[in-house]
């Protein structure tokens, strides 16, 4: 779709020929133009220098150095920091700071908490007075493609509305090459769900659960199964027997 670009007051913009500015609206990712980083300085050389090899040796030089130190710098920073689908890890931290979303799990000490294990100290000697916990608690960062899912996600729920079409195409974006089928399923009663079916490995479904990235619409609740996952071990108020119950992730 081709629009006019405008003024504040709506007023067309033009050139000094008096012809309007246009502009294509990109609706995909591979509508917008990529940028040519490549730098030919030989196109330099004009036909009276073609036997000139010591000049020709001295620009090639120089291209050498702008291929190592523009072409691939460029090409390294899409790769290692502005994409999110291939950052390392010096790039996720960028974007974790740009988005706010920590990429790491806190566990604080809790003296109250009974801790599994054996000791010697103070008569700490038997189950339930181990001495198994992290006095000063624990910090543990997540894997790194998990990193990049949360990110990810992060980044298309401030940027989208959290209409159902947007989502199945974030989804779509995200899991569908490496994981496997997402959607999500609006119950038009304030409620949506999202379903992966795919087996959800822990450290994914720990971002689900506690990072709250899924997007979705100001003042609706949202969920999220395995959608791998038919039945479950355990017992439930409608389940009085074995894969009946609720136990599954909710």
């Amino acid at each position: 779709m081709t629009q006019v670009i405008g003024t504040e007051n709506y007023d067309p913009l033009v050139t000094n020929t008096g012809e309007e500015l246009e502009v294509t609206a990109a609706t995909q990712n591979a509508d917008i133009q990529l940028f040519d980083f490549y730098v030919d300085l030989l196109s330099a050389l004009i036909w009276q220098y073609n036997n000139a090899t010591t000049l020709q040796s001295i620009i090639q030089s120089k291209q050498d150095w702008y291929d190592a130190n523009q072409k691939q710098f460029w090409l390294d920073f899409i790769t290692n920091i502005f994409d999110l689908s291939t950052a390392n890890e010096f790039g996720l931290s960028v974007w974790s700071i740009i988005l706010d979303l920590p990429l790491f799990q806190n566990t604080p000490y809790n003296p109250d908490l009974p801790t599994f294990g054996f000791g010697g100290a103070n008569g700490a000697v038997n189950f339930d007075n181990g001495i198994l916990q992290d006095s000063n608690g624990s910090t543990n960062a997540l894997p790194l493609n998990t990193k990049r899912i949360a990110l990810q996600l992060r980044y298309f729920q401030l940027t989208s509305s959290g209409t159902v079409p947007e989502a199945n195409r974030m989804l779509k974006f995200i899991f569908g090459t490496n994981y496997g089928e997402a959607y999500l399923r609006d119950f038009h009663d304030m409620t949506q769900q999202y379903i992966f079916n795919f087996p959800v490995s822990w450290d994914i479904a720990y971002i689900f659960n506690n990072f709250d990235i899924l997007p979705r619409p100001a003042g609706v609740a949202s969920s999220w199964i395995d959608g791998t996952l038919t039945t479950y071990f355990g017992f439930g108020p409608y389940g009085n027997q074995f894969d009946r119950s609720i136990l599954g992730p909710s």
